[in-house]
């Protein structure tokens, strides 16, 4: 087929039009099939990078020891037994556990306290956090700073907040306006603000609901609430090329040989790995993404066998005319190029309209969502634009193949016996 000649273009014009009805539900199964993959693809990165930013800033080989209730005897102790990590355990895990990159403790009161400000007030949860913490879970300062060693070690009356503590008790405070180094009041003590975390509601969050949490240094709400030595949750990261789940076991061994629990009690220590969450992730949009590709080829194969079909009933209904076209000289390459040419216009002009109507549905979506989640992008990339329009090529020579190599063999004289 010459990309320029006139009339090759008119006559495959013709040949389309002569049948509209048949023309249209043909090229309908090829833009549904392509319009599909290019629609499911580009919705699973938008969500894909939705849950990206959601989890984005917390460690990824990070892994949490809480400790519970015992569920069996041991060395004398009843079940049941009550006991507490202490800050002893961070030094004796940082010195057995080479592989360990961070070990830092934490302190917790979730959901049980009241901060308030200019006669308003919330219910909030509290945690008590190293400086080291930020580096396990990043919270994202929008306004101030985060804590501090110097926080800790002075045991400062300073605290960091989720937005929705800023908007609750700070209303009268313009969007943008920094509300550090206001004061709030918890359990009746007052804090000074001076940061603001900028997590969302969504993705991991150590301390419950990031946005009603109210940071205190370590030292401070160790003191403030009489915690004494004891240990709320152990946060750790693994150093690179370890597993995180390796080395929980190994801490959880360690930490019942210390305290005196039994080596098969499987309550005693609660342990988290992110590890598994992030892997969990990412085999998920695994899965979905070979699902879509699997379901979107599926549909432009049965466009293209209905493609094919429709070439057939097309070489037949045109047998005289090909016999016309052999007995005044055309080649058996010639019917060939003009078969293919009808069928790869048909399938490339259905497909770019499935990609084109795709495409514009997905930036609206992204225009929609970029609001609230400015770094979410639901566009498909440049290459696969190119290499769904190759495909269309592919399917479009594919389905005219078979019509083509028919109409191939038609001889002038059986196509006159058949007039």
């Amino acid at each position: 087929m010459k990309l320029f000649d006139i009339d090759q273009w008119e006559e495959i014009y013709d040949s389309l039009n002569k049948n509209r009805t048949r023309t249209f539900l043909t090229a309908f199964g090829i833009f549904w099939g392509i319009f599909m993959l290019i629609l499911l693809m580009g919705g699973g990165k938008g969500l894909q990078s939705m849950l990206g930013n959601n989890l984005a800033g917390f460690a990824s080989n990070s892994g949490f020891l809480i400790s519970e209730r015992t569920s069996k005897p041991y060395r004398g102790f009843r079940r049941d037994r009550e006991w507490h990590m202490n800050l002893q355990d961070v030094t004796r895990l940082k010195n057995a556990i080479p592989e360990l990159d961070i070990v830092t403790p934490m302190l917790e009161n979730w959901g049980n306290n009241t901060a308030s400000a200019d006669n308003r007030s919330l219910s909030v949860s509290l945690t008590g956090e190293k400086s080291e913490m930020s580096l396990i879970d990043n919270p994202k300062i929008i306004h101030g700073r985060p804590l501090n060693d110097v926080d800790d070690l002075q045991r400062r009356k300073v605290c960091v907040v989720g937005t929705r503590v800023v908007e609750e008790l700070f209303p009268r405070l313009a969007k943008d306006e920094s509300p550090c180094g206001r004061f709030i009041q918890v359990d009746g003590v007052f804090y000074r603000i001076v940061g603001v975390s900028g997590k969302g509601p969504q993705g991991i969050s150590i301390g419950g609901n990031a946005q009603t949490t109210v940071h205190l240094p370590y030292g401070t709400m160790q003191q403030m609430y009489n915690k004494g030595e004891n240990v709320d949750i152990m946060c750790m990261t693994a150093k690179e090329g370890f597993k995180m789940s390796d080395i929980q076991k190994r801490a959880e061994v360690l930490l019942k040989r210390e305290h005196m629990i039994h080596p098969d009690d499987t309550q005693a220590v609660l342990k988290l790995n992110t590890e598994a969450i992030f892997g969990m992730v990412d085999s998920l949009f695994h899965g979905v993404s070979i699902l879509v590709w699997m379901i979107g080829l599926g549909t432009l194969l049965a466009g293209a066998i209905g493609v094919s079909n429709i070439m057939i009933v097309a070489v037949k209904e045109r047998t005289t005319e090909i016999g016309i076209r052999r007995a005044i000289g055309a080649t058996p390459r010639d019917i060939l190029g003009m078969i293919m040419s009808e069928s790869i216009v048909l399938t490339l002009l259905a497909g770019m309209s499935g990609i084109t109507l795709a495409v514009l549905i997905l930036q609206a979506m992204e225009m929609w969502l970029q609001a609230d989640n400015p770094s979410v992008t639901f566009q498909i990339s440049f290459y696969l634009a190119v290499g769904s329009a190759s495909l269309l090529a592919l399917l479009g020579v594919i389905a005219g193949l078979a019509p083509a190599i028919r109409a191939m063999q038609i001889k002038p004289v059986d196509a006159m016996r058949e007039e």
